[in-house]
């Protein structure tokens, strides 16, 4: 029963990187689909081979995901990861169907933390505070201000050069960096659904603590979310792109480079699982605020904020509802 059930939380798991595959397609190539810098089938095809590389980049956002929440050894302390994967599943294709660029990381967070409320289990609060709320407050922030500020040099670098040779010079640069947008997902975005299938072999006795993660883990996060991202997401992507603001090539290409050095730094220094949607989308609006403020769709803007606020606690009532009826089926205590 036990190593059932530890099967059926990867797979589930797996199919929750698939989730964020194709609801995160939109962070790496919506800005250069958008400003024509690549054709979709290209973007896409670019952005599942980098998310595929970047999963392999390291393993400091997976170990902080995995050290969320210590449910019990066992099989009730699987049923809890599950439900918090289900739920942050459903949350995610909630905010799909409706175009809305919400963050899988904190729903899959949000999922861990209400499964584990729910259930009794113990959370690292502390964890959650220094490692999720606090960059999830000041990734965006700082997202905004510094696509501002680059978008503000490159208009003064360039003002005296010819618009159309500088688009399409910045057409060509926005090849790198929504490469490097993509490369940065995969090691932020499969690194924590390897946090969590660790999670979930470490409490059914599989692994024990401080163990490296298994080859066939890293394999398979990658290649789930990479399948996931060549699906595409184009309800994501046309509010990303598009419905926000028209960007340009030079505004596209300062949004992408500022998310993809945030996701770096934040790996690496911080190791903290912050989201790529909220990176990128701060960004554009912080590149196309230096047109004019009223240039940004402040509207649609609004409601991508409220999608926000609402992920953590609407993914983890999801992932507690789910422990409730799980733990009836499985008769657990």
């Amino acid at each position: 029963m036990e190593l059932a059930i530890v099967v059926a939380v990867v797979l589930v798991a797996l199919v929750f990187d698939y989730t964020n595959g194709f609801h995160d397609a939109a962070n790496a190539i919506a800005t250069s689909v958008s400003t024509r810098a690549l054709t979709p089938r290209v973007a896409l095809i670019m952005a599942a081979i980098m998310n595929f590389v970047g999963a392999f980049l390291g393993q400091e956002v997976a170990d902080t995901v995995g050290s969320v929440i210590s449910p019990d050894p066992g099989t009730h302390g699987l049923v809890v990861v599950m439900a918090g994967l289900i739920g942050a599943i459903s949350w995610n294709l909630v905010t799909w169907y409706f175009g809305l660029p919400s963050s899988s990381s904190h729903a899959l967070i949000g999922g861990l933390v209400g499964a584990a409320v729910a259930s009794g289990s113990l959370v690292q609060w502390s964890v959650i505070l220094d490692k999720v709320v606090i960059p999830m407050v000041a990734s965006p922030l700082f997202g905004f201000l510094a696509a501002f500020a680059l978008m503000l040099g490159i208009m003064w670098a360039f003002h005296k050069r010819n618009p159309h040779k500088v688009n399409r010079g910045f057409r060509q640069a926005q090849t790198v960096s929504a490469a490097a947008m993509a490369l940065g997902h995969g090691l932020q975005d499969a690194q924590k659904t390897m946090g969590v299938i660790f999670l979930a072999l470490l409490t059914g006795g599989y692994v024990s603590e401080g163990d490296p993660l298994p080859v066939w883990v890293i394999i398979s996060a990658a290649g789930a979310i990479s399948l996931g991202t060549y699906s595409g997401g184009w309800r994501i992507m046309r509010t990303l792109g598009r419905r926000i603001i028209h960007l340009d090539p030079a505004r596209g290409f300062a949004s992408e480079s500022i998310a993809a050095g945030v996701l770096y730094t934040t790996a690496f220094v911080f190791e903290a699982p912050i989201s790529t949607t909220h990176t990128i989308t701060s960004a554009v609006m912080g590149a196309g605020a230096t047109k004019r403020f009223s240039a940004v769709r402040w509207g649609v803007a609004r409601s991508i904020v409220i999608a926000w606020v609402l992920t953590f606690p609407m993914a983890g009532l999801a992932a507690a509802l789910v422990y409730w009826v799980c733990r009836y089926v499985f008769q657990l205590p």
